[in-house]
């Protein structure tokens, strides 16, 4: 017969060896549950992709060739990836998908020179709050303030042919004040990348 003494002691070890059970079983849970991951410490989320909220970032863009022109008078440059045609020909049109921003060429050619084109262009624009912050060397960066998207900002550079005595080409961004430093890069990019027909251009002059 077992001694109040000793009932006490295997009362304890019972207890214990349930305690240990139970925390046996409360690790394997946790591990199964998170293999790769210690108890306590937190994965960190992936980092979110921009949005059309955020401003366009020069370093964010890639870039891919784009066609337009005539059979006869073919012309390529590099537009961002991404950006889809909406219109083509001599005055194409890429946007991307939300709309934001866009660049467009019109390639029919001018008897103006770039500086006459812009000052005809800050002439003809007709919106609410019109800023010209610079209008040099055949390039005019502007905002005003759109009905329906609010403040907007727009670059259009003419290139010049003939010495500098008619434009060959406009290419224009638009995006927002936010935007300039991603549009100045689009701007410049296809400046830099564009190919010009040298032989048989019917384009009017």
């Amino acid at each position: 017969m077992l001694t109040p003494r000793h009932q006490a002691l295997l009362a304890t070890l019972a207890g214990m060896t349930v305690g240990v059970a139970v925390f046996g079983t409360v690790l394997a849970i946790n591990n199964a549950s998170s293999p790769d991951t210690p108890a306590g410490i937190v994965q960190p989320s992936p980092t979110p992709k921009p949005s059309a909220t955020d401003g366009l970032q020069p370093g964010s863009l890639q870039f891919t060739a784009a066609s337009f022109g005539s059979d006869q008078a073919p012309i390529t440059s590099e537009v961002p990836a991404g950006w889809k045609s909406t219109q083509g020909g001599l005055r194409p049109r890429y946007a991307d998908p939300t709309g934001v921003w866009q660049i467009r060429f019109d390639a029919r050619g001018s008897k103006q020179s770039p500086d006459k084109q812009v000052d005809a262009r800050v002439r003809s624009i007709d919106e609410k709050d019109l800023k010209v912050i610079s209008r040099d060397g055949g390039t005019l960066i502007y905002t005003y303030v759109d009905k329906t998207r609010g403040p907007r900002m727009g670059l259009s550079r003419w290139l010049p042919a003939d010495d500098g005595k008619r434009s060959a080409i406009e290419i224009t961004v638009g995006g927002r004040p936010q935007d300039e430093a991603g549009l100045r890069a689009v701007l410049d990019h296809a400046t830099d990348t564009l190919q010009l027909p040298t032989n048989n251009d019917n384009r009017p002059s």
